[in-house]
């Protein structure tokens, strides 16, 4: 009975749930069986006539502690203190009317032992589903989501909408406002977050994998999304600056948007890769030499001739951009941090060496039909231009920076080159006397 309640009770979506809940339950269940059993013997001692009040006393003093209700006892061991205060209760006060109080707790012991293992073998080696690698998912999500805002922040506030594209628009401005499910995050990384520190190793996540710097980014996305709601009111306001004015601000606010964007960008690749950032930093620092390049703009007095309420609006546009762009910075930080006390890996570029090869690098020999039935053997690879004089003695055509050159066979004449450029030619060479 104990062993079904338990399955019940304690199988959880994802394995640390499962085997938060069944670690919480079997200590809690073995702390206060040895407990009640110790309480009811210390009551048996002092007779009948004290032993009810005395039984009384202990389960009031332990139910009434407010050990529970502390912060972190709370958020990783609430479950552990409830299955504690009514195992104790069962335990100290059925033994009261009970004697056989020891095999009423090996009982429930024993049957809570073998569902919490049941659901724990099954959550973590049969179908296990990680609380660690969704917390991961949704950060990495929440950071392409507030890129996908920023990339297509300059049109939003730039282009105006025609007649004919309202239906199109609609369905961007849905698109455009999908920061909205950052707003409320907050509840569900920490729920995961506490189920990732039950979990064992798996993947690339490690024993004292760095949970707490994942709340940390948490956080700062939730700040830069309430920044976006709030710069998203003046893009959807009744009261629009006329577009001539805009204009006038338009390519650096376009830039700082996308710069950053981009930036954001490179940060949710590398966290879905988990590699640490290698271009964001490039992309931040253009989106700080688009603000200088604003801040210059607008000290020559190019808005002197704004009406006042206008003024205002853009501006506080404006403002909301340049904190918003101030955050993305801290983002990157802030996961760069995560990259490294993770021990993300370092991504993989690749590169092209200056060094040339003494000789063709065969990729695919391909034999094409000339038109005069000659075998002709195409090679893609890389060709060194020192041994041209000697490849063309020999009937074979060496293309510098070319990675394609045609070979015949024979001595004949028709050789096809395709350049690097993607320019191809026809080239006839003169070969046997009295041939034309």
């Amino acid at each position: 009975m104990w062993a079904i309640m338990t399955v019940v009770v304690v199988f959880e979506f994802s394995g640390g749930a499962t085997l938060s809940k069944g670690l919480n339950r079997g200590v809690a269940t073995l702390v206060a069986g040895g407990l009640g059993i110790g309480a009811h013997q210390l009551a048996s001692l002092s007779g009948r006539t004290v032993e009810p009040f005395l039984l009384a006393i202990f389960v009031f003093v332990q139910a009434a502690t407010v050990a529970r209700f502390l912060p972190r006892v709370k958020a990783r061991y609430d479950y552990g203190v409830l299955i504690f205060i009514l195992t104790f209760a069962l335990i100290s006060l059925s033994g009261f009317r009970d004697e056989e109080v020891l095999d009423l707790a090996q009982s429930r012991l024993s049957t809570i032992v073998i569902g919490g293992i049941s659901c724990i073998l099954i959550s973590i080696f049969v179908c296990p589903v990680w609380a660690g690698q969704d917390l991961h998912s949704l950060l990495a999500s929440n950071v392409d989501t507030l890129a996908n805002f920023l990339q297509d922040f300059g049109n939003e506030y730039f282009e105006a909408t025609e007649d004919g594209e309202i239906k199109e628009a609609g369905m961007r401005i849905r698109n455009f406002e999908r920061y909205k499910s950052i707003l409320d995050s907050k509840s569900d990384e920490e729920a995961l977050a506490n189920f990732a520190k039950w979990e064992p190793c798996h993947g690339q996540f490690r024993f004292r994998h760095p949970w707490k710097q994942y709340l940390v980014v948490g956080a700062l996305l939730r700040e830069c999304a309430y920044r976006i709601d709030a710069l998203n009111i003046y893009i959807n306001s009744e009261f629009q600056i006329p577009m001539d004015i805009k204009k006038k601000v338009e390519e650096p606010l376009r830039k700082m948007s996308l710069e950053s964007g981009k930036s954001m960008k490179e940060v949710s690749i590398s966290l879905k890769k988990m590699t640490k950032p290698s271009s964001s930093d490039i992309h931040i620092s253009n989106s700080q030499s688009a603000y200088k390049d604003l801040s210059n703009l607008l000290k020559s007095g190019i808005l002197k001739d704004v009406e006042p309420l206008q003024l205002i609006s853009l501006m506080t546009t404006i403002s909301g951009l340049i904190d918003i762009v101030n955050l993305t910075k801290k983002i990157s930080k802030s996961v760069h941090e995560l990259a490294s006390a993770a021990m993300f890996k370092n991504e993989m570029r690749p590169t092209i060496s200056s060094d040339k090869s003494d000789s063709l690098s065969i990729g695919r020999a391909k034999p094409i039909k000339s038109h005069d039935d000659d075998d002709v053997v195409t090679i893609l690879g890389d060709a060194d231009t020192s041994n041209d004089t000697d490849n063309q003695s020999r009937g074979e055509s060496s293309i510098d920076s070319c990675h394609h050159a045609a070979i015949k066979i024979n001595d004949d004449d028709l050789i096809y080159e395709k350049h690097e450029d993607g320019v191809s030619s026809d080239q006839s060479i003169a070969s046997r006397s009295g041939r034309e």
